[in-house]
């Protein structure tokens, strides 16, 4: 059995995801959407004189419901660490948030 489940992947594994999510809702329908960033590869850097003095992140989303296109830009210093954000069209919300909203209503 051990050579089937190493052959179709079963097993819990640690997980070691590095990316970054947001969660945001559609100002026109309200949907919730969750959004994976992967800060290595997806972010563009915003070079000084001579190196990178920072990063920014454009991400446009789009919700299941209305598919509206929403546009979040995030700001990172030199570490990619998050210094600022914005949206339009969306408003971000927490995991918690998220959450509660996909959670089937009775």
């Amino acid at each position: 059995m051990a050579f089937l489940r190493k052959l179709f992947g079963g097993g819990q594994q640690a997980s070691n995801d590095a990316g970054l999510y947001l969660f945001v809702k559609c100002n026109n329908c309200g949907a919730p959407v969750r959004v994976r960033v992967n800060p290595s590869s997806e972010l563009a850097a915003d070079y000084g004189d001579t190196e990178a003095e920072g990063y920014t992140l454009t991400k446009e989303i789009m919700d299941d419901r209305c598919f509206r296109v929403m546009r979040a830009q995030l700001a990172f210093d030199k570490n990619r660490r998050e210094t600022g954000r914005t949206i339009e069209g969306g408003t971000f919300i927490t995991a918690e948030e998220y959450d509660a909203l996909k959670a089937p209503q009775p």
